[in-house]
């Protein structure tokens, strides 16, 4: 039987930088063994990844995620206006954050209304699904109504009594209502539609959206990605950096500090193929097996792009192991004490101690897990992890469920 969960343990040696900040400008750290670490969260690789050339180059245009719905609106009229109207992409989207629309006048509807409902928090939004929804409106609002149609409107319209204050509401208001109910019903009628759409964004298939009305539903992830930490205890240092103004005489234009480090990082995450299939939209097993591949490429490639004009910590990984397993697994413990430096630096003592936990937690559980391993480095490999001599040949290995 096929496994499903594919994990994925990356060892990177990054040189002094300072990848991931905190809302004091300090490193991201963390207390793990009761030795203070140096962090990059998930959050943070997690966007590196999305955002990279190489995965919107395989996996397609990532999700916009944003709270803005008024920026938004701007920016999807603009990519869309070959396609559709500016108020129809405007009104599909409001739809998809509400329930229903607010009941409006005809003439009002070309424009943003300026009443939101409750701030939204920020959300990916996926192209995809608003096309659908544009589709359905345009093609609804093109027929129109027939006179059966205009019958109804015009008999609400003169049974209407007059309020107490205000005027009565004019036939384009009921016209509208009779549109937003058979627009309301073919949204629903194409509920799977929607949901293929959703299909359409990777990264919201990997990292799941939370939603709470309308019809932005939610999506749990499939990806679980951990915070990165360093394998060993560091000391930050400190940089006192200046801009030198070239037509000052004396001093400088500007001095400040920063704190940086380097580090042996250890980076994991877990891939659940069933939920990713199920995200997808019922994809096959293939699909999910490629997308896992190129995963583990941007694992063990991407670096968050903090302090890099600065620092250039531009370090590809030195190990990276991969399993198929029914669970995920971390091998994060294998670091809980901190790796002393040795007379060759800490990456080497960090890669046998990641064999060391390795062999014991799978001889100690009798795990039977299919597990294929890349590294620079020429230390002895456990018996049990298939070797790869290029990064290359590991993602050949994932793509072929492990056969490779």
């Amino acid at each position: 039987m096929d496994k499903n969960f594919v994990n994925y343990h990356i060892l990177i040696s990054h040189s002094p930088s300072c990848l991931n900040r905190d809302d004091m400008n300090m490193q991201k750290t963390s207390v793990f063994g009761g030795k203070r670490r140096v962090r990059i969260s998930s959050q943070s690789m997690k966007h590196t990844i999305r955002q990279s050339a190489h995965y919107r180059k395989y996996l397609g245009e990532p999700s916009t995620r944003t709270r803005e719905l008024e920026d938004l609106e701007k920016l999807f009229s603009e990519e869309l206006k070959n396609e559709y109207e500016e108020n129809i992409v405007i009104e599909a989207m409001e739809r998809f954050v509400k329930e229903s629309l607010k009941e409006t006048e005809e003439d009002e509807t070309d424009e943003i209304s300026e009443e939101r409902e409750s701030k939204l928090a920020v959300a990916p939004w996926i192209r995809a699904e608003i096309r659908v929804i544009c589709d359905i409106i345009t093609s609804i609002k093109k027929v129109g109504l027939n006179e059966e149609d205009k019958k109804k409107a015009k008999d609400k319209y003169d049974k209407q009594k007059k309020p107490k204050k205000g005027e009565k509401k004019q036939l384009s208001f009921f016209k509208n209502q009779i549109i937003d109910k058979r627009i309301k019903d073919r949204l629903s009628e194409n509920a799977k539609a929607l949901a293929k759409a959703k299909g359409s964004a990777v990264d919201v298939a990997l990292s799941g959206r939370m939603a709470t009305s309308g019809l932005m539903t939610k999506v749990d992830g499939a990806l679980a990605v951990a915070h990165a930490i360093t394998t060993h205890a560091v000391e930050s240092d400190i940089d006192w950096f200046t801009a030198v103004d070239d037509l000052q005489e004396l001093g400088s234009g500007h001095l400040d500090t920063q704190e940086f480090s380097s580090g042996v990082f250890y980076r994991y995450a877990s891939l659940n193929i069933s939920q990713l299939l199920e995200n997808l939209g019922g994809a096959p097993r293939e699909r999910a097996l490629d997308i896992a591949a190129h995963l583990l490429h941007m694992l063990a490639t991407e670096v968050p792009s903090a302090k890099q004009q600065s620092f250039a910590a531009h370090n590809l990984a030195d190990l990276a192991l991969v399993s198929f397993s029914d669970q995920p697994i971390s091998l994060a413990n294998a670091f809980e004490a901190p790796i002393k430096a040795a007379g060759d630096g800490f990456l080497k003592p960090s890669v046998a101690a990641l064999h060391d936990y390795w062999k014991r937690i799978y001889q100690g559980y009798g795990l039977k897990d299919l597990c294929a391993e890349f590294t620079l480095h020429g230390l002895e490999i456990p018996e049990g992890i298939a070797v790869k001599d290029k990064i290359a040949e590991l993602e050949s290995w994932v793509r072929s469920n492990s056969e490779g």
